[in-house]
């Protein structure tokens, strides 16, 4: 308890989300002491998705832009966890919120929401992690959700697929002799067992990182969540997640208790008597503030997005590879149109067409295959030749871009996201059928396919169609073929410094 003779007091109840004994706490504080407001740890999205409002719709622009996308992915991972603790304890999460919140009103007591916007709290929790603690926690939570050895083996092969086939463009075939058979087969064949090799390798290795990550069987069951509120065991959590990640700590839980307490300050200074209901683990760092409100961090500083430097030289190379690559393709454009001396117009107009058509033709198949609609999935197909082998876009951020226009996607899919898969006995199939008809899954794999699409059309250029294409051509190898571009890129351009000139 917090008091001020002179103007009002603020009482913290902390709570565990998925208590019932919470509930039953929450509804006998509020019955006894009456206060003239209570103070709920919502925000106003979260406030009306508790009230079973129609949640809001999600911006394309913060979908989509940069890694907004995985912060909303890492916010759904984190709910569906905190919906499966739910499950175990047969409570729905949130629900200390909503007795707060319905024994205020039953009772005519104001209710105020005290806590930072969700998207800002997860943004800026996301910008605080380094690189290895965003693949620790993607790798904790990606054991929740499904076997750890069929993850693991998936994703080895998945890299192992990729390395291979990178590895072989450039100096393969590696296991497969090359007079075995027609250039093509061969590098098919070398390609998929190199990555089956390394697959296992990765696969086996992934594994035993996630297993390493995974809770004992027991664990769960051994949670007794009543004394979640105790203050020994919420702190023990607390340092637990710290040495996970400080920066990370310091977003979920720090900001947070500065920001909840300079809401409880402001009202407890308009003289109102508050009674606040918070997550325990937030108690101790709002009851020092409190307590000592000299100690609070300005509230600017806690609240805004994070950013990061304007100038990125990962940003800057990406967008000088991009432009190299445009002006590269230009070149080679000319060259064909002009037939200029050192350039091939017959094997260049082959290579352009190869090139746009197989990226294309693939991104706009799987987008398809992921239900987009045809206009998203030809803005897909249309931009893949470029995005392919452009670090900082990708074709399947536009065709989703475009696929919102004929999708409602909003927070609310999260929670059905969650119902959907909480369904453990569920066949693959019926699960598959049903994730599909949710807006937010179906953009996902819209823009995931389209990717996929992408990267497979230049793989399947890179290792069939170029050998293929300069078959009989006198031209060996992705050494000759690169010589003969960069020729002609040349030729092109000593024509248009001779017509500036």
């Amino acid at each position: 308890m917090s008091r001020d003779a002179e103007t009002g007091s603020v009482q913290v109840v902390g709570t565990a989300h998925v208590s019932e004994a919470s509930v039953e706490e929450v509804e006998s504080v509020l019955e006894e002491e009456r206060p003239e407001v209570v103070a709920v740890e919502l925000d106003e999205g979260r406030y009306r998705q508790l009230r079973g409002e129609a949640p809001e719709d999600l911006d394309a622009g913060d979908l989509l832009k940069g890694n907004t996308v995985y912060q909303f992915l890492a916010y759904w991972m984190l709910s569906y966890v905190q919906a499966r603790l739910g499950d175990r304890f047969d409570i729905e999460p949130g629900s200390d919120m909503k007795a707060a919140i319905e024994s205020a009103e039953a009772l005519g007591i104001d209710v105020a929401l005290v806590d930072r916007d969700i998207q800002v709290t997860i943004q800026r929790f996301w910008a605080r992690l380094s690189a290895f603690e965003k693949l620790k926690l993607a790798g904790s939570l990606a054991v929740g959700l499904g076997d750890s050895r069929e993850i693991g083996m998936g994703v080895g092969i998945a890299l192992g697929l990729v390395v291979s086939i990178l590895a072989g463009a450039i100096a393969g075939p590696f296991v497969v002799p090359a007079a075995l058979g027609p250039s093509a087969l061969v590098g098919i064949a070398d390609t998929v067992i190199v990555a089956l090799a390394l697959g296992l390798a990765l696969g086996i290795a992934i594994v035993l990182g996630l297993e390493g990550l995974a809770p004992e069987d027991d664990d769960l069951q051994e949670i007794d969540i009543d004394r979640m509120t105790d203050t020994d065991v919420v702190g023990a959590m607390m340092e637990e997640f710290r040495r996970f990640s400080p920066g990370g700590a310091e977003a979920l839980i720090d900001e947070r208790d500065a920001y909840i307490a300079h809401q409880l300050v402001a009202l407890r200074d308009e003289g109102r008597n508050v009674v606040a209901v918070v997550g325990a683990g937030h108690r101790e760092g709002i009851e020092r503030y409190l307590e000592t409100p000299s100690l609070l961090p300005p509230m600017a500083s806690l609240t805004g997005r994070s950013s990061k430097s304007r100038v990125s030289l990962y940003k800057l190379f990406g967008y000088a590879f991009t432009l190299g690559f445009l002006v590269f393709f230009v070149l080679l454009a000319i060259a064909t149109y002009t037939g200029v001396e050192g350039a091939s117009s017959a094997l260049l107009f082959r290579l352009f067409a190869a090139w746009f058509l197989i990226n294309g033709i693939l991104a706009f198949g799987l987008a398809k295959l992921a239900g987009a609609h045809w206009r998203s999935a030809g803005v897909g197909g249309a931009v893949a030749w470029l995005t392919s082998v452009n670090p900082l876009l990708a074709p399947g951020w536009f065709a989703g871009y475009v696929e919102l226009r004929y999708l409602e996607v909003n927070v609310g899919d999260i929670s059905t996201l969650n119902e959907i898969m909480s369904d453990e006995e569920a066949p693959l199939r019926q699960l598959w059928n049903e994730l599909t008809t949710v807006p937010l899954f179906k953009l996902i794999m819209i823009v995931a396919l389209t990717n996929v699409g992408s990267f497979v059309g230049s793989v399947v250029f890179a290792t069939v169609l170029l050998p293929y294409l300069f078959a009989g051509s006198g031209i060996e190898g992705a050494g000759g073929i690169a010589r003969l571009m960069i020729e002609a890129a040349f030729n092109s351009a000593e024509i248009l410094g001779e017509a500036v000139q």
